[in-house]
């Protein structure tokens, strides 16, 4: 049995929280842009690329967004998107994934086409907000030289976000990173049910 709160206790001991809390905050730098990854095993790791873009689209924010991996098929996610035509420019240059091309060159092609509209993103002055969906995945698999992406990502402006997704993030990204959540697969209704994925979850 929990025992009774304490207000007098509770209350002197939230004043002496928020007193080390507001402390920290005026210590902290002004805004900056940031260099975002998303990795890991587990679901969620665009999802949140495209909660960070509906919150820009709010703010005013010029966005683009490319995605290196996934095809032109239907999203909900691209449907919405392009409702905002003034603040947001939307290419899905990849044909699917590497098991279903089975076309290593034309994979490498197709990434090269995709990083070099990302790089006119990240070079665009008026463009605030980069999303580099599936960028984790072409640089695990080479189809991109490390060290330039590294280089570009290093050199942007700097009040530019960038946020990167996809699974096996490289530990040199991750060094360069100013935010890095790795999501943890516990359970997917894919590997243990057997269920496909759905619109409105996966896409």
């Amino acid at each position: 049995m929990s025992k009774p709160v304490d207000n007098d206790r509770h209350h002197d001991k939230m004043v002496k929280r928020k007193e080390l809390h507001d402390k920290k905050m005026s210590e902290k730098k002004t805004g900056k842009g940031l260099l975002i990854v998303h990795t890991g095993t587990g679901k969620g790791k665009s999802s949140a690329a495209f909660g960070m873009v509906m919150r820009g689209i709010t703010h005013g924010f010029n966005i683009g967004i490319v995605q290196f991996i996934k095809g032109p098929w239907e999203s909900g996610e691209r449907d919405v998107l392009l409702k905002f035509p003034e603040q947001v420019e939307i290419h899905a240059m990849g044909e699917g994934f590497t098991w279903e091309t089975q076309d290593r060159e034309r994979d490498i092609a197709v990434t090269k086409k995709a990083w070099e509209k990302s790089k006119a993103f990240i070079e665009d002055p008026n463009i605030k907000m980069v999303v580099l969906d599936e960028l984790n995945i072409a640089l695990r698999y080479d189809y991109l030289p490390l060290e330039e992406v590294i280089d570009t990502l290093k050199s942007r402006a700097p009040d530019k976000h960038i946020i990167v997704t996809g699974r096996n993030a490289k530990p040199e990204l991750i060094e360069i990173a100013d935010l890095v959540t790795e999501m943890t697969l516990i359970k997917h209704p894919f590997k243990e049910q057997g269920i496909k994925a759905q619109p409105g979850i996966e896409f």
